[in-house]
C-alpha cells in the first residue's frame, strides 16, 4: 500500500468526519447518517492502515478521531450490577475455561516439578546443608518449629490481608507481564516451585512430611489454582506474541489482553477466599482431616464453577472478552 495515495484518497472523508463531530450536538438526521457511515469507514481505514502500512503519524491521526466518533455514535455507557452478574456467571469462569489448555498442563508440570525438588532435597544431606545449618534446619522442621508457626505468627486478619496482597502480585505479574514471551510467568512458577519444594524436602527427612501437608493443603489447593490460572493465562498472552493465528498481532495481543486484564477481578476475590482460610483454617485447632477437608471443598466448588458453567458460558459464546460494543472496531478477517 502507497499511504500518501491512500490519504489522498480519503483524507476528505476524515476531514468531513472531524467537522461533523466538532458540531455532532446540532446535526441534522441526514448529518447524523453520514457521520455513522463515516465513522464506520474510518475505522476500516484505521485497520487497513495497521495492517498493512502502519504510518505512525496517520494512525495516531485515525485512533483518536475514531475514538471521539465511536463516543458520539455510540455513547458511553456505565457499568451496572446486571454487569457485574454477567461477569461472576459467565464472563469469568467463560475465561478461565477458555484457557484450561494453558493452566491445567502448567500445574501438573509445577506439581511434578515441586515433587522432584522435594525428592532431591529430602535424600540428600549435602543439598539440605547448603540450606541451612543443622540446627536451623531442626528448628524450622521441629514440632512447634518454623514452619508450624508461621501460618499463627501474626493476628489472623493480619496475615491474611498480608497473604492475600502478596498472592495478587504473583497473579498480576504472571497476567500483566506474560507478554514478554511469558519469561517472567516461567520464572515466578519456578520461584514458588522451589518454595514449596524445600519445605516438602525438608519437612519429609525430618519426617513430618504429613504435618506440611495438613498445613499447606487447606489453602494452598484453592490458591495455587489460582496462580496456575494466572500464570496460564500469562503464557498464552506470551504466545500470541509468537504465532497471533489468523488475526495481526495487535487485534490478538488487545484481545488476550482485554481477557486477562478481566481476570484480575475474579482472580483477586478467589485469592481473598483462600487468604482467609490460611489465616483463619489453617492455623485454627480444627483436626487435620477437617482442615484439608475444608480447602477440599472449596477447591472443588472452584473446578465445578470452572468447568461446569465456564463451559455452558463458551458453549453460549461467552470469551471472557469485554463486551462487544465496549471493544475497538477492527477489520474482519477471512479464514
Amino acid at each position: 500500500m502507497d499511504v500518501d495515495v491512500f490519504v489522498a484518497a480519503h483524507r476528505h472523508e476524515w476531514d468531513r468526519l472531524a467537522q461533523l463531530l466538532r458540531r455532532s450536538r446540532r446535526l441534522s438526521g441526514a448529518e447524523t447518517d453520514e457521520l455513522v457511515l463515516l465513522y464506520q469507514r474510518t475505522a476500516t481505514h484505521l485497520s487497513q492502515l495497521q495492517s498493512w502500512a502502519p504510518d505512525p503519524a496517520v494512525v495516531n491521526r485515525l485512533t483518536t478521531l475514531v475514538a471521539r466518533a465511536r463516543s458520539v455514535v455510540v455513547g458511553t455507557r456505565r457499568a451496572t450490577w446486571r454487569d457485574a452478574l454477567h461477569y461472576f456467571t459467565a464472563g469469568f469462569p467463560a475465561a478461565c475455561y477458555r484457557t484450561r489448555h494453558w493452566w491445567l498442563p502448567t500445574a501438573l508440570v509445577f506439581i511434578l516439578a515441586t515433587a522432584g525438588i522435594g525428592a532431591w532435597i529430602a535424600g540428600s544431606p549435602e543439598v539440605q546443608a547448603t540450606i541451612g545449618a543443622p540446627e536451623e534446619l531442626r528448628e524450622m522442621t521441629r514440632p512447634g518449629g518454623g514452619y508450624e508457626t508461621y501460618y499463627s505468627s501474626s493476628p489472623a486478619a493480619a496475615f491474611s490481608f498480608q497473604v492475600w496482597t502478596n498472592n495478587v502480585v504473583v497473579a498480576g505479574i504472571s497476567l500483566t507481564l506474560g507478554v514478554f514471551l511469558g519469561i517472567p510467568v516461567l520464572w515466578v512458577l519456578l520461584q514458588n516451585a522451589v518454595n514449596v519444594g524445600t519445605g516438602v524436602g525438608l519437612m519429609a527427612a525430618a519426617d513430618r512430611l504429613d504435618v506440611f501437608l495438613g498445613l499447606i493443603l487447606p489453602h494452598g489447593l484453592l490458591e495455587l489454582t489460582a496462580v496456575f490460572i494466572a500464570a496460564g493465562v500469562g503464557l498464552r498472552l506470551g504466545w500470541t506474541v509468537i504465532d497471533p493465528g489468523r488475526l495481526t498481532r495487535t487485534a490478538a495481543l488487545a484481545r488476550e489482553g482485554r481477557a486477562a486484564l478481566g481476570m484480575v477481578i475474579g482472580l483477586t476475590l478467589v485469592l481473598l477466599v483462600s487468604g482467609l482460610i490460611e489465616g483463619l483454617v489453617t492455623p485454627s485447632p480444627l483436626p487435620t482431616w477437617a482442615r484439608i477437608g475444608i480447602g477440599v471443598a472449596v477447591e472443588t466448588a472452584f473446578l465445578c464453577y470452572v468447568l461446569i458453567v465456564g463451559r455452558r458460558a463458551v458453549r453460549a459464546g461467552e470469551t471472557g472478552d469485554v463486551a462487544t460494543a465496549d471493544r475497538e472496531d477492527e477489520l474482519p478477517v477471512a479464514a
